[in-house]
């Protein structure tokens, strides 16, 4: 076994749920989320990487799947494909109640730029800094994006309140 292979071998025991769980966050479908995050691991594999640490190892694999994420949404599979996904949410051992699914179903919602800093924000808790950092993003556009988000969310959850007041 190579170093390389070590690495990959590594990240993916250590981060491997994580990668799954952001993939999974932006694409809402456990096998196309399983898919990327073989995609990370692999390229991780082939393409050897240098890292100071496990936070820039971290980084690096988050990244990778957003971008992916990012990919798959515009890729014509899945603008094209028919909605038959095989939801196994068990195994992404988060527990979720029903006002926490609504919340992260309309994260999902919001385009990607807003999604992935709620994401990396709120579910991965990271700092705005290192959010710029992953994104490579200003530090000022990650907290434009995420205020923006914050705003959109905010709008979406109240006119639901709305609605379920007026028994829509």
């Amino acid at each position: 076994m190579n170093g390389n292979m070590n690495i990959a071998l590594y990240a993916f025991r250590k981060y491997g749920d994580m990668v799954l769980r952001a993939a999974y966050h932006h694409v809402r479908s456990y096998s196309e989320a399983e898919d990327i995050t073989q995609e990370v691991f692999l390229k991780l594999h082939a393409e050897p990487q240098s890292f100071s640490s496990d936070e820039h190892l971290k980084a690096w694999l988050l990244r990778s799947a957003i971008n992916r994420c990012i990919n798959y949404h515009k890729s014509f599979r899945i603008r094209n494909r028919q909605s038959l996904d095989e939801v196994n949410e068990e195994s992404l051992s988060y527990e979720f109640t029903s006002d926490d699914k609504t919340v992260l179903e309309k994260v999902s919602a919001l385009p990607d730029k807003y999604s992935s800093v709620i994401y990396l924000y709120y579910y991965e808790e990271y700092s705005i800094r290192e959010i710029s950092e992953i994104l490579g993003k200003n530090e000022n556009t990650v907290s434009s994006l995420l205020r923006r988000a914050r705003k959109r969310l905010k709008l979406e959850l109240e006119e639901d309140e709305v609605y379920e007041k007026q028994g829509v």
